[in-house]
């Protein structure tokens, strides 16, 4: 009886799972890719927003295939979609970029593991995931 209730949750809770899962392993192509671009030699910079771009059409096609199960590869869907979820990511991406410095000015500065300002980092991020998602699945992967 206990298999049950957690292949039931597992069941009802799949789409928030496996978002999860695949946005844990999004931010290991962003950080592996970093790090490859930066052991070839491309300074940190042009790594860094390299390394961006890879982690997007990881997290694009994996959410597309297996979070969303949005099948198709029709042209226009396909550039529809991936205009939505970019545009999306660079949205949420600029928000943080503002809105870290905004907590810390209004008092969320407190340290995490000795991290200035990691508070705020991290609140920021929960709230990136959390607007990426609804996006995600409210607008760009909706259901027809």
């Amino acid at each position: 009886m206990h298999m049950e209730k957690i292949k039931a949750l597992i069941v009802k809770y799949k789409e928030i799972l496996l978002y999860l899962v695949f946005g844990g392993l999004t931010t290991c192509v962003s950080w592996g890719s970093y790090a490859l671009f930066v052991l070839v030699g491309l300074p940190v910079t042009p790594a860094n927003a390299l390394s961006w771009i890879c982690a997007v059409l990881f997290a694009f096609v994996t959410n597309k295939l297996f979070v969303f199960e949005s099948r198709s590869w029709a042209l226009a869907s396909t550039l529809r979609e991936a205009g939505e979820f970019f545009g999306a990511r660079i949205l949420t991406g600029l928000l943080t970029l503002a809105g870290v410095p905004f907590l810390i000015r209004i008092g969320l500065d407190q340290r995490i593991f000795g991290v200035e300002g990691m508070l705020a980092k991290v609140t920021m991020s929960v709230i990136e995931v959390l607007l990426n998602y609804v996006a995600s699945k409210l607008v760009i992967f909706r259901k027809k």
